[in-house]
């Protein structure tokens, strides 16, 4: 990276106040930025260290007012939205990175896949029979790729990732590493003797373009049909998805979550971490969850709320919790307080 201030700002719809012509050859963090390097402001908790900063640029909102006197050698960068464009910024920057291209010497390949053209295939990454690569796509190191599978153009998989027969992932995705992709949903049912026999799990997954799934996340196949990750989808680390769910178009889920079989989550939701839910649930589009929630029935408005276990719109949840904290006081605090003055 090597760009002006002026440059930079005209590239994210900025305006420079302070040195246009600063070079930036560089991406911080504020508290630790050096000359040349850029920087952002997204969060008034990190306000303070703007006005000790090294940097020679920092992304700011349009209407942020310094409370002290900025270092002189800093320039601003006034956007609508720092962190947007910082995210802007560093995939820009990304993009000017090279990548390999070619098929390492001790990966397998069957001679019935379908390579695409610019593709990356690396050391002791297997592909099965069937498979078929887009153009433009990265297979990192001991990746496993099933028979029959699709990969869409320019998707990067990373290290150890595994993707079982029959699945099919959009393009520009990126898969970090270790995550698996079609393993067998958690179907058993059990006989007159009580024990439990496998249903077989005869479907795929299906993952649209421009997803992200986490490392070491898991997305079971469907039992019949498939699990299905609508286009957008981000998936944090170790998310467990299971057999049968969908999640509808950019829905964002962080780490740790766990969707139980046949539950559908809408479009536009974020989930926090740790979430559960329960099977064969409905949640509707644009729904928030707050971390350590437990859904336990299906969710039908839109655009609600919700938090606690069992999930509930979080206001009911608030109130609940400022009246549990007045009956605990007036039964037990108090209580004990008067002991105390007693035998003080």
């Amino acid at each position: 990276m090597e760009v002006t201030a002026k440059a930079l700002a005209n590239r994210i719809n900025g305006t420079v106040e302070g040195p246009a012509d600063v070079t930036l050859n560089q991406i911080a963090k504020i508290q630790e930025a050096e000359a040349g390097s850029l920087t952002f402001l997204a969060n008034e908790k990190y306000e303070e260290f703007i006005y000790t900063t090294q940097a020679s640029a920092a992304l700011v909102a349009n209407d942020f007012i310094p409370s002290h006197a900025l270092p002189k050698h800093l320039s601003l960068i006034r956007v609508s939205d720092p962190y947007a464009a910082f995210a802007e910024i560093l995939q820009w920057e990304s993009a000017h990175h090279s990548y390999p291209t070619g098929i390492a010497a001790n990966a397998h390949v069957d001679a019935s896949a379908e390579i695409g053209a610019d593709c990356y295939i690396g050391p002791f990454a297997v592909i099965e029979a069937g498979a078929q690569i887009d153009v433009g796509c990265q297979i990192h190191g001991q990746v496993s790729i099933g028979k029959g599978v699709h990969i869409g153009a320019r998707t990067t998989l990373h290290r150890q990732v595994a993707v079982l027969d029959y699945c099919t992932i959009g393009s520009d995705c990126i898969i970090q590493a270790g995550a698996v992709i079609g393993a067998d949903g958690f179907g058993f049912a059990s006989n007159e003797e009580g024990r439990y026999l496998k249903i077989p799990q005869t479907g795929n997954v299906t993952i649209g373009d421009g997803c992200e799934i986490g490392a070491s996340t898991t997305i079971d196949r469907a039992t019949i049909g498939s699990t299905v990750i609508e286009d957008g989808v981000k998936l944090d680390n170790q998310i467990q998805i299971a057999h049968n769910v969908v999640i509808g178009s950019s829905t964002i889920i962080a780490a740790q979550s766990g969707v139980a079989g046949s539950t559908t989550i809408g479009s536009n939701c974020m989930i926090g971490g740790q979430v559960g839910f329960a099977g064969h649930l409905t949640v509707a589009d644009g729904v928030k969850i707050a971390a350590q929630s437990g859904v336990t029935k299906s969710i039908t408005e839109p655009n609600g709320v919700w938090q606690g276990t069992p999930a509930q719109p979080i206001k009911a949840y608030q109130a609940q919790q400022i009246a549990l904290r007045k009956l605990i006081r007036a039964l037990v605090l108090d209580r004990i307080e008067a002991l105390e003055q007693k035998l003080s």
